[in-house]
């Protein structure tokens, strides 16, 4: 089995590659396609908040809701992404709003 996999900035790729996760810094526009290539390599996958909100929608999405591997999004520990207000993300997710 491989180890998991990071993908975001590189100062917190520092401290995972650590912990020892494997690391993946994606250039702009490039995240979709690390997101692909970390899942048909890693039994879990982990992605920082900054590098999510730039991944295609429905792919990120499929990916979470996928039985493996297993797709993280981390929290921003900056703050700087916000997470949307977990109500609005409920009825979301029931298919209250479109």
């Amino acid at each position: 089995m491989t180890a998991p996999v990071y993908i975001g900035d590189e100062i917190s790729a520092a401290g995972w590659r650590l912990a020892g996760v494997q690391v993946t810094t994606s250039a702009p526009g490039t995240e979709t396609a690390a997101l692909a290539r970390a899942r048909e390599a890693a039994p879990l996958v982990l992605v920082s908040a900054a590098v999510a909100v730039r991944i295609d929608a429905a792919t990120l999405a499929a990916a979470a809701v996928a039985l493996t591997p297993w797709v993280l999004v981390l929290p921003d520990p900056q703050g700087e992404v916000k997470r949307p207000a977990l109500a609005d993300r409920l009825r979301k997710q029931l298919g209250l709003e479109a």
